[in-house]
């Protein structure tokens, strides 16, 4: 028989409730206003985000990455578990709550990636992130987007995350050879374009098992 889901703990945010749900041991929700944003079973897509951002980067000296969006933390585990002892990973995170969440009743199943002395939290919309990024002296090796909602056909020029702008600021913030990898649930030739005429060269994969549905864009910035 199968188990039902058990409200674990809810909180109120600018874009909705937001749940984190349990069903036996390991299998988790978080849902917002219903929508399920992400679970602990099928996220073969964010892990393969995580792996894809951080390829090469295993003997690199000091790596510096940006994260944006946590979740269950499962892309940011998948980054640990590829980077070396040295690197430094910044999330950006806009609700505390899911922080709090990944430091409590999700910590074992990441193993308490967000409090490996690797990773710096900060709470706040990463499009800040991203622009203090691209104006900081130091360049990244690799920029992370895992958000709920990705881009496609319908985001606007302007849009603070997938936009034209967006697009430039993660091509100055990145070190030649950088990686700025995007999640998305399909993939859309109009943000490719967007992201080659920033100066980037795209590939697209495929990460989740038996699925051509979730995309991950890979943005390469040249040289390096």
């Amino acid at each position: 028989m199968t188990l039902p889901w058990t409200s674990i703990a809810t909180a109120d945010t600018r874009d909705g409730k937001l749940a984190l749900r349990r069903r036996g041991d390991r299998d988790w929700l978080i849902t917002i206003d219903g929508r399920v944003l992400m679970n602990s079973v099928d996220h073969h897509s964010e892990a393969g985000l995580g792996t894809l951002a951080c390829r090469g980067l295993s003997s690199a000296r000091t790596p510096k990455l940006l994260l944006g969006g946590l979740g269950m933390a499962i892309t940011l585990r998948a980054m640990l578990d590829a980077l070396p002892g040295t690197a430094q990973v910044t999330v950006a995170e806009l609700n505390p709550v899911i922080v709090a969440w990944c430091r409590g009743p999700l910590a074992e199943l990441t193993g308490s990636s967000v409090d490996d002395p690797r990773v710096t939290v900060s709470i706040g919309d990463f499009a800040d992130a991203l622009r203090a990024a691209s104006d900081a002296p130091s360049r990244l090796d690799a920029i992370v987007i895992d958000l709920y909602v990705g881009p496609d056909d319908c985001t606007r020029d302007g849009d603070a995350l997938y936009g034209t702008r967006a697009c430039q600021r993660a091509f100055a913030a990145l070190r030649p050879g950088g990686v700025f990898a995007i999640w998305a649930e399909a993939f859309h030739e109009s943000y490719a374009a967007r992201l080659r005429a920033a100066g980037f060269g795209v590939a697209r994969e495929h990460p989740a098992r038996g699925s051509r549905r979730f995309v991950v864009y890979v943005a390469k910035k040249p040289g390096g």
